[in-house]
């Protein structure tokens, strides 16, 4: 319970003094303004995004036909990203985090930039090599930062809200990136594709000088004066979620969930390609539904977790996106694919927003950093594995039969979660 749930929860004295008059409910959400600019900011940024989503593996794809080098690529990436998590939550609790995030920004518009400038002489697929971690590595210290600030913009009690609108409208620009990522890589190059991304960073950067955040509490001043060690600040986040039921459980089945899932994009843009010999367009189609899912469990989530508590929720939506990632590889029907890919984003989108938003509410401020960061790495540690892992067993057997075995995994996931304090969270909104 938050310390203005208290407050407001405790009956006036008896000192003869009139009883204080409880503060008015917050604002909507749509009539926050800072909030506004920052919602408009991340949708922008991923509507960028998610055309490098796309356009990247085309890229490889297009110079060298291989799902392998494609699940390379991802893996290599998810490993930068698994490197910078290490680090990133002591960064983010030490420095300004509006700030930290507009430099985030600007780094990847440069970066991404790089790719179409240098492609004009040929394709040079070690760039994509060089560039994808180190934008993810970046990608990561933005996106601790981006947790560790929602609160700050909206309070406790509107997290789950709040975190659903963002997941939500950024899905709602991934319907509409894969679209025009898939006809631009179709008409103009992937590489064209990925300038359009750099330039969406360079504006979300623009829409972040204009948001002001909340001041952080004064105890959160004192932990940069404390010159911790880096170790220290991993084992500081690693101690509290260990000593947290939730979280210590969530943790455990998310590095196994993640090694399962995180070369699914990959996996499904090859059985479209090659397996059903479908272009560029019918890729970034059956993306942008799948994105359909995503709004709709973004927008969703807050009042099935309202209704049925966390610990319902996540593992039936973890189970549910097992059963969807089981019967991927086995149809040939591209509208069956993309409502199993939209079944499956719908389900995760409602697992990780409530899994987020469970993280930041029990977590005090001045950790909320380096536990992010400690989840993270914890979770993502083995994906990058599990993505090249993923790829090149399909490229050897079939998207039918890895897809059933990993969509299974992804079932028995939700099953254990049953046995884990999961379970008996309760109701926590």
């Amino acid at each position: 319970m938050t310390r203005e749930a208290r407050q407001q929860g405790e009956p006036g004295g008896h000192t003869g003094e009139p009883a204080s008059v409880p503060p008015p409910p917050p604002q909507p959400l749509w009539r926050q303004r800072h909030f506004g600019v920052f919602w408009a900011a991340q949708t922008l940024s991923v509507l960028g995004d998610s055309f490098a989503l796309i356009a990247l593996p085309l890229l490889v794809l297009q110079a060298i036909g291989s799902l392998a080098r494609m699940g390379l690529l991802t893996a290599v990436g998810g490993a930068a990203s698994v490197l910078a998590a290490v680090f990133a939550g002591a960064v983010v609790d030490r420095v300004d985090r509006r700030r930290l995030l507009i430099v985030c920004d600007l780094v990847r518009m440069v970066l991404y930039g790089v790719i179409p400038l240098v492609w004009l002489f040929g394709p040079r697929i070690w760039l994509l090599y060089v560039v994808l971690p180190l934008c993810e590595a970046v990608g990561m210290l933005f996106a601790v930062g981006y947790v560790t600030v929602v609160r700050g913009l909206v309070g406790t009690e509107q997290l789950t809200e709040a975190n659903g609108r963002l997941n939500a409208t950024a899905a709602a620009a991934g319907v509409f990136g894969p679209v025009c990522a898939g006809l631009m890589a179709a008409a103009a190059g992937p590489a064209t594709a990925v300038g359009v991304d750099a330039a969406s960073f360079g504006v979300s950067a623009a829409c972040l000088l204009l948001v002001r955040f909340r001041a952080r509490p004064a105890a959160d001043a004192d932990g940069p004066a404390r010159r911790t060690t880096l170790r220290q600040d991993l084992r500081t986040g690693v101690s509290f979620l260990c000593a947290h039921p939730v979280l210590r459980s969530l943790t455990a089945l998310l590095f196994v969930f993640s090694f399962l899932t995180l070369g699914l994009t990959d996996l499904v843009i090859y059985h479209l390609k090659h397996d059903l010999g479908h272009d560029d367009g019918t890729v970034g189609t059956v993306m942008a539904c799948g994105a359909l899912g995503t709004i709709a469990g973004s927008l969703l989530v807050a009042r099935i977790r309202r209704r049925l508590g966390f610990g319902r929720t996540w593992p039936a939506a973890v189970a549910l996106s097992g059963l969807a990632f089981a019967g991927l590889g086995r149809t040939h029907d591209v509208p069956v694919v993309a409502v199993l890919s939209a079944t499956f984003l719908a389900c995760v989108a409602i697992a990780g927003t409530c899994s987020m938003s469970l993280r930041q509410e029990v977590t005090p401020e001045p950790l909320l950093g380096r536990v992010t960061s400690a989840f993270w790495t914890l979770q993502y540690a083995a994906a990058p594995i599990g993505a090249a892992t993923l790829t090149w067993a399909a490229e050897q057997q079939g998207t039918a039969p890895v897809g059933l075995v990993a969509g299974g995994c992804c079932v028995l996931i939700a099953v254990v979660a049953l046995f884990t304090p999961i379970r008996r969270s309760g109701r926590t909104p």
